[in-house]
């Protein structure tokens, strides 16, 4: 898709994303259950720019609003926030602005959309899609509440035709049902894409001289960014001053500073001017910082989601990063003090619940991924996932820097993140937004020195390549110079990358099954009480998680709009259903090109 590659600088898809992005453009709803790094933003930014409206996001947090509408603007993405931050000016300017459809993507925290002034604006205004990131903080099952979200039901009260996609990385069985029922998402598709995160190496270590065991943590991946989360404010200002008492520049973060200092760290840590933040949860929800190497926790976590949320930190880019969590059983009894001070009964057994499940995963002897995707409703093949401190050898539990990483010229890598940083300070925004870590490491392996070249870098949109292309074009080209460096030959296409296998899940067996007993779309659609379109997305699932689909006894209602429908398919080579509705018009239904494609692809499977 030419908008994927011109704004995004990616030549493909990552897994599902194409699917749900065609949801969206379908005007469906969808719950989106995919982990930090595996691009959930995208699969409602694309969409934003292929509607005719505003695409509405609900973000929990103010401070990190601008970064994230700083990003989509080096993308050449009009965006805009309404927050607390701005003026009644600044305000004003924004929704002209909008009114005026200069803003593709709005972004607003749910306690501003509480505001009955908000609404009414928006409702002047033709929003095409409404997106909820963090959705699990709907839940009061979640680990991360906020009631403020609870506010978000008002949109299908007040917006009954717009549609809506929620999105998290964090949510277990409980916590989706609540979410699909809060935000009225029953009728919606459910894409739930593996928990695995592949590049990340989990370990757990004794809780025997921490601080040493930190430092030589961090003194191992010199510059590199890391977070270390404790328990109390106390614990964070502790080792933030111990850590810089031995030469590491780290900053402490925690609710007990004022707001401004709390914004000043998180700056500093995200423009690459302190490398380590020590921090309590407080820190990190949201953080768009895609480079960070190490996730460290000094103290137990409460939950499973809310350490799998905060590893999940790491490594957001896809190289290889590091969660070592150090442990002690003090850590469980000091937790249960907490918790029988608790006056809730029903929260006091949750949280209990939550810890004891937080303590089997740190005590284990098994495979910790395992334990991980187990939780979340997921089974990893294999009993060893050759990545955490339980499936290898002690001596062989290797840190990022040592580990399925790029082969790059680590001087030129660094003479780019020099350009990288000045630039990022020159246009005010930071670093990553410029280009990733992975972007610079594929220049520092390839050697680009034609602007053709260096347009085949993951990651360098047509936007970026004009904005910034000539003065890394020319770093590349200095360099490979004094070294006696020609140009190396890139490959037309990444590699795909390993995914953990999906077995269909029980609501796509049942209709394969109604389907193989050679019942209609719509008699499966009467007896399981779905709609045409969800029992046909069910089978092309059947069909991706490698099931057989006999479809003789399917027949399109016209050869000849089938003919037209694909041809349509043919002519804009992609699977995605907007596109192709485009060609043909809006006499064609969106559940009648479904069907076409499905017919398309059980006989390409066939053949």
């Amino acid at each position: 898709m030419p908008l994927l590659e011109k704004h995004f600088g990616y030549t493909r898809f990552r897994p599902q994303q194409r699917e749900i992005v065609e949801q969206c453009l379908s005007g469906q709803d969808s719950l989106v259950l995919m982990p930090t790094g595996g691009g959930k933003s995208l699969c409602y930014q694309l969409p934003a720019l292929l509607l005719p409206g505003l695409t509405v996001v609900i973000s929990p947090l103010i401070a990190l609003m601008k970064d994230q509408v700083d990003s989509l603007r080096e993308n050449g993405i009009p965006a805009a926030f309404l927050n607390s931050s701005l003026s009644p000016r600044q305000m004003a300017e924004v929704e002209t602005s909008v009114a005026e459809g200069k803003v593709r993507l709005l972004y607003l925290a749910p306690e501003r959309l509480a505001i009955q002034s908000v609404q009414s604006f928006l409702q002047t205004v033709k929003v095409s899609l409404f997106a909820v990131d963090e959705a699990h903080c709907i839940s009061e099952w979640g680990h991360d509440f906020r009631p403020d979200y609870r506010n978000l039901s008002v949109l299908r009260r007040r917006f009954p035709e717009t549609p809506m996609i929620a999105l998290t990385a964090t949510a277990n069985a409980r916590v989706r049902s609540d979410i699909i029922a809060q935000l009225g998402l029953a009728d919606g598709r459910i894409f739930e894409a593996s928990a695995n995160r592949a590049n990340l190496t989990y370990r757990v270590v004794p809780k025997q001289k921490a601080f040493v065991g930190l430092l030589g943590e961090l003194r191992a991946r010199p510059g590199q960014a890391a977070i270390v989360y404790c328990f109390s404010r106390k614990g964070t200002e502790k080792t933030a001053a111990d850590l810089k008492a031995n030469g590491i520049q780290a900053a402490a973060y925690h609710a007990g500073l004022s707001a401004i200092e709390r914004s000043r760290v998180q700056e500093a840590f995200i423009r690459d001017r302190v490398p380590v933040v020590v921090a309590t949860v407080a820190f990190g929800m949201g953080i768009d910082k895609p480079d960070v190497r190490l996730v460290a926790h000094m103290d137990l976590p409460k939950s499973i989601e809310g350490y799998y949320q905060e590893t999940g930190r790491a490594g957001r880019d896809g190289l290889p990063s590091d969660c070592i969590l150090w442990y002690s059983a003090g850590d469980r009894f000091k937790q249960e003090f907490f918790i029988r001070e608790m006056e809730d009964a029903d929260e006091q057994r949750r949280a209990r619940a939550q810890l004891m499940d937080m303590v089997r995963y740190a005590e284990a002897r098994t495979c910790r991924r395992s334990i991980l995707l187990k939780y979340f409703g997921e089974t990893m093949p294999g009993d060893k996932c050759g990545a955490c401190d339980n499936c290898l050898p002690r001596r062989s539990v290797a840190t990022s820097k040592d580990k399925e990483a790029v082969d790059f010229d680590h001087e030129l890598f660094e003479r780019l993140r020099m350009i990288r940083r000045t630039a990022a300070e020159s246009r005010g925004v930071p670093p990553y937004m410029i280009f990733g870590d992975k972007s610079l490491q594929e220049m520092a392996r390839w050697y680009p020195q034609r602007i053709e070249s260096l347009a085949k870098i993951f990651g360098v949109g047509k936007e970026k390549l004009a904005h910034y292309g000539p003065r890394f074009l020319q770093a590349i080209q200095v360099y490979a110079g004094e070294k006696g460096l020609a140009e190396r030959t890139m490959p037309d296409a990444p590699p795909v990358r390993a995914t953990v296998a999906r077995a269909p899940s029980e609501t796509v067996l049942l209709t394969a099954k109604l389907f193989a007993e050679r019942k209609t779309i719509e008699d499966i659609a009467l007896l399981r009480r779905l709609d045409a379109g969800t029992v046909l997305t069910h089978l092309e699932q059947a069909i991706d998680r490698g099931l057989k689909i006999d479809a003789s006894h399917l027949a399109f209602p016209s050869a000849e709009r089938f003919e037209r429908i694909a041809s349509a398919f043919r002519e804009t080579g992609t699977q995605m259903l907007a596109p192709v509705r485009a060609i043909l018009g809006e006499s064609f239904g969106y559940d009648e090109i479904r069907l076409a494609r499905l017919m398309l692809r059980v006989r390409n499977h066939e053949g």
